[in-house]
């Protein structure tokens, strides 16, 4: 039992739980999520790469199943499951997410639509022509080798980037506490800035972007806020607004079509996302203005089309579009990459001074490789040519030699015990001989072809050339404009094979707001038996037929179920439109009448008040009048009364109020008489409508507002 006790190891729990956190989440930063800021790869990335190079996988051999690569990679280098191999693999395939592929894929790896890529058993793949300027010259010894993961292998810790693989190419990827968001470039433009920053250490951001001024994206489209590039660059954060590239051209039957040919590089991979956007809002009404919406997309490149009505606003629409659809999207920027096992937010110059210190880094690795492998071939050469001149004393030496080791020991000391020699000469002539190892044991093995004369010319060529080559790599090695000189030759042949036409293009363009059409036309309201109301355009109303128009109740009923009147009686209804643009006469059953302006109404409440009323008074009748009538001056009007009484006189004697008003006097009521119709009608008319009755306009007869009515003779 003290033996357990004594085996216990006594931590805090906080403590603990803190320092594995933390190493979890260093572990998913620098080996997992995070690019390496010198070659831009993720490890992932990095070890796929590595294992496909291991294959012979070099552009110009055959594919190789996406299985076995995966396989390699995972049981080699990265044991973290075979599915996020295959979509690193997938993802350096890609056309539009990646300035330059760096695999060459062959089968279904997708496409920019959406379609994810068919199983690794089915497609294969080699590397591209970008992926060598990564690998070339790993046999160098340019970068460092560590164990793999179980000790078995040896991997390098970073490829030997000759180009800025991290600014042209771009990445993703989410850590713990941390994300990066670095968007591609174009090749050309970021070389011409490497190149300018060789030249000029100091130079600003602002010149550097003078050479790469934004962002270029493989889908194209549009920056529409390059004013805020600079920021960006300078912070290594911000976001930028990217848009799709929008053409107009003519359609069928006047209207017009919006041509969508580049898509935001947010959406890259998810086309059909922002087709299915489009027809959504166009089934569901949010955009009226659009009659069809189709996907034309092919080899040759992206055509989305949204047929626009005849007569539309198409700069309307498109705001409209920007602002509800992935056409327009943010694409936020974040220069987070791994420094020496630490991440790091640079900013445009130093992703760049980063690089170059980078490059010569491999470039005096890879000139001091070669210098060294130059003077080891020209001490061979140079001992073989010494050999030609002395060659009978050393086939001498050999014939008199018991053995292999007994020969070597006189080339490279003079040693010439038991060796049998002919002459004495001979003999002094051999203990004078001082071969380096390298050089006796390249003399023993020469066949005896390099005693040809061409042969031996040839030696004394590569010999000549060897020192010429010596003398430039150390030229080169010990002065850094030299190197410089060597580094941005090769970007530029480098620039020469991967430049391309920049896509993007780069615009500042103000927010504008989409202001929605308002069609005015006549609809027709209806209500079924079971209380259920509709609308009908005038095209629809007149398809639906007579027998079925039966089944609909009136116009009264219809408002009654809309609107909560509990028991008031509806006098008029109308729209906002009409209101607004007349008057209306009030007239009370009390002998009150009134002129008010439609415009008294307008408001956004659902209900107000219309008129001041006296106790047990109450509005009989509403009277519509345009504000041509009004103007015209030749209008009556007529009341009658419940016990038979008619007055009549003229519409001007009635003064215009305020909605809040009472009004004035219309007729001198008997007691217990009120008012029972009112009507206005021009002087000119003869006949009027009561109760279905036919009455005569002109046998009412006309008196001044206010007075007593006469027994109607109608």
């Amino acid at each position: 039992m003290s033996k357990n006790i004594e085996n216990i190891i006594q931590m805090d729990f906080s403590e603990e739980m803190k320092n594995s956190y933390r190493d979890y989440a260093m572990s998913v930063i620098i080996a997992r999520a995070l690019p390496d800021v010198r070659d831009g790869l993720k490890p992932v990335q990095r070890r796929i790469l590595y294992a496909m190079s291991e294959l012979g996988l070099d552009p110009k051999k055959p594919h190789r199943k996406s299985a076995r690569i995966v396989g390699d990679t995972m049981g080699k280098f990265h044991p973290h499951g075979d599915s996020s191999i295959y979509e690193a693999l997938v993802h350096m395939t890609e056309d539009y997410s990646l300035s330059i592929p760096l695999v060459d894929g062959h089968g279904n790896f997708g496409s920019i639509d959406g379609d994810g890529a068919a199983a690794m058993r089915y497609t294969e793949a080699r590397l591209s022509d970008g992926a060598m300027t990564l690998l070339d010259h790993l046999e160098k010894g340019l970068v460092e080798f560590i164990p793999n993961f179980d000790d078995s292998e040896k991997e390098p810790t970073v490829l030997p980037a000759m180009i800025p693989n991290l600014l042209i190419n771009g990445t993703t990827g989410i850590a713990v506490g941390m994300a990066t968001n670095i968007p591609p470039h174009n090749p050309g433009e970021v070389i011409d800035g490497v190149i300018a920053y060789m030249d000029n250490p100091d130079i600003t951001i602002e010149k550097l972007m003078k050479y790469i001024p934004a962002p270029d994206f493989p889908t194209g489209g549009s920056i529409i806020n390059t004013s805020d590039i600079k920021q960006i660059y300078e912070s290594g954060e911000g976001k930028i607004r990217v848009r799709a590239k929008i053409e107009v051209e003519n359609g069928e039957n006047g209207r017009k079509n919006i041509i969508i040919t580049e898509i935001p590089y947010t959406i890259a991979g998810n086309k059909t996302k922002l087709v299915e956007s489009l027809a959504s809002l166009m089934k569901d009404k949010v955009f009226d203005e659009i009659f069809d919406v189709r996907d034309e997309s092919s080899k040759e490149g992206i055509r989305i089309v949204v047929e626009v009505k005849k007569d539309r606003d198409i700069d309307n629409l498109l705001n409209g579009l920007y602002k509800k659809t992935p056409l327009e999207d943010t694409y936020g920027v974040n220069l987070l990459a791994v420094k020496e096992q630490q991440p790091i937010v640079f900013n445009l110059k130093m992703m760049i001074q980063e690089f170059v210190r980078f490059q010569e880094e491999l470039y005096t690795k890879e000139y001091q490789h070669m210098l060294n492998k130059a003077e080891s071939r020209l001490e061979i050469v140079d001992g073989l040519i010494r050999a030609t001149d002395v060659i009978d004393l050393i086939i001498e030496i050999l014939r008199g030699s018991s053995s292999i080791k007994q020969a070597k020991a006189c080339l490279i000391q003079g040693d010439t015990t038991e060796i049998k020699f002919k002459t004495k000469g001979s003999e002094r002539e051999a203990s004078q001989l001082n071969f380096t190892e390298r050089q006796a044991e390249a003399i023993l093995t020469m066949p005896l072809s390099r005693l040809i004369g061409l042969e031996i010319l040839k030696l004394h060529e590569e010999n000549e050339e060897l020192l010429k080559n010596i003398a430039s790599y150390k030229a080169i090695l010990g002065d850094m404009n030299e190197l410089y000189k060597v580094i941005k030759s090769r970007l530029k042949e480098f620039k020469k094979t991967f430049q391309v036409p920049r896509r993007t293009l780069l615009l500042n363009v103000e927010n504008a707001e989409y202001i929605e059409e308002v069609k005015i036309e006549d609809i027709y309201i209806l209500i079924d038996r079971f209380g259920y109301t509709k609308s009908l355009d005038t095209s629809s109303y007149s398809r639906v037929s007579e027998e079925n128009l039966k089944e609909y109740p009136n116009i009264l009923v219809l408002i009654h179920t809309l609107c909560k009147l509990d028991k008031e009686t509806i006098l008029l209804y109308t729209s906002f439109e009409e209101l607004f643009e007349s008057q209306l006469v009030f007239s009370t059953k009390g002998g009150y009448i009134k002129l008010v302006s439609g415009v008294e109404f307008e408001t956004n409440r659902s209900m107000i008040s219309a008129t001041k009323l006296e106790k047990d008074d109450e509005v009989i009748n509403v009277v519509m009048l345009s504000g041509g009538e009004i103007l015209s001056g030749d209008l009556k009007v007529i009341l009658l009364t419940e016990k038979g009484l008619s007055l009549g006189f003229p519409l001007e004697e009635v003064s215009e109020m305020k909605k809040t008003g009472r009004g004035v006097k219309s007729i001198d009521l008997e007691k217990n008489d009120t008012v029972a119709y009112t009507i206005v009608l021009k002087s000119s008319t003869e006949t009027f409508e009561y109760n279905g009755k036919t009455l005569s306009a002109k046998k009412v007869r006309n008196r001044k507002r206010g007075q007593k009515g006469q027994k109607a003779q109608l």
